[in-house]
């Protein structure tokens, strides 16, 4: 009974070390291709910096929805939270005249809140979380075209406008709060309890409900954080922007899902980890710039993306087969 065991560990850490190795190798080799291929411009620090600064809020997003994805769920909303919270900061700030730390405050709230209405909603319907998160998707969509009324917020202050373009030295400020948030999310799943609930809520639901895990209560968890970064990265990004509007977020959920199943987070949950998300969100964020660097239209960066993304999924799909096969031969 014990070498079964034994066994079952020993191949789950290799799949584990194949994840970790396999992602962070295709970063560098992507890197190496482009430094080749633009060799004037894609390896400076002016581009690095700019991949950085570009990818910073859609990191924040993404490490919200690697907490859901862990946890066995997905969130499609986040894309029309960024843009609801973004228009609702625009207008505290600049229509209302409020300070800008109760601004950003409020914004953190109305995030957390928007995440624990998609949580509630899984949590009592049982209904796959996709068709939940893509229908409030859309009563998010409304409500932010309803309260901006499809205007553009714009005058911010310059020391808002820091948050997203300022620099503490060489360093841009949004890479060190992307930074620190991923710091943060690593040692929360890594390092507490409530991490590892998160993770065997994900694996097993029934086995962590008999060990005595309120499941219910941590995927609610995951949507709370998974709101409030979504909130937090609509903040980086009109700072970013220096413009608040309602078509300023859509789309975020596409780069942030690429990431995190590129990165080794598994679509049924119980897997995967933010480095390994942070690796697969550059991985994207890489492929875009360096494709133009080329001079390569969108359409090819779409297709580019569209085969690394399905590749990364057969991966996934490729490794729970064998676990499956493994169990039915034990």
């Amino acid at each position: 009974m014990s070498s079964k065991s034994e066994k079952q560990n020993l191949e789950r850490d290799h799949s584990a070390l194949l994840r970790r190795v396999v992602i962070p190798a295709l970063l560098v080799i992507l890197m190496i291709f482009f430094s080749f291929m633009a060799p004037r411009t894609f390896f400076t620090w002016y581009n690095i910096r700019n991949i950085l600064s570009q990818s910073s809020y859609a990191i924040i997003a993404a490490v919200g929805l690697t907490f859901v994805m862990i946890g066995g769920g997905v969130d499609l909303s986040i894309g029309y939270i960024i843009s609801l919270c973004g228009v609702v900061l625009g207008m505290l700030m600049v229509n209302y005249g409020l300070n800008m730390w109760a601004s950003i405050f409020v914004t953190l709230i109305i995030g957390v809140l928007l995440g624990l209405f998609n949580g509630f909603i899984v949590v009592k319907l049982k209904v796959f979380p996709l068709i939940i998160t893509l229908s409030t998707s859309m009563i998010f969509q409304g409500l932010s075209y309803t309260i901006s009324k499809s205007a553009t917020t714009i005058g911010f202050s310059d020391s808002f406008k820091f948050i997203g373009q300022g620099f503490i030295g060489p360093v841009p400020f949004c890479v060190i709060l992307s930074a620190i948030v991923v710091l943060i999310a690593v040692f929360f799943l890594e390092k507490t309890y409530c991490g590892r609930y998160v993770y065997a809520t994900g694996g097993n639901d029934n086995a962590a409900k008999l060990s005595g895990i309120n499941t219910d209560k941590i995927r609610l968890m995951t949507y709370a954080i998974s709101g409030f970064c979504s909130a937090f990265a609509g903040v980086v990004l009109v700072s970013r922007t220096g413009v608040s509007a309602s078509t300023i977020g859509p789309g975020t959920e596409f780069t942030a899902l690429s990431g995190c199943i590129l990165g080794g987070v598994s679509l049924t949950g119980g897997e995967g980890g933010i480095i390994g998300m942070l690796c697969g969100a550059l991985i994207i964020t890489i492929l875009g710039n360096g494709m133009q660097l080329m001079h390569l239209g969108t359409y090819p960066q779409f297709i580019a993306t569209g085969t690394v993304l399905i590749a990364a999924i057969a991966f996934d799909v490729y490794q729970k087969n064998k676990k499956s096969i493994r169990k039915l031969k034990t």
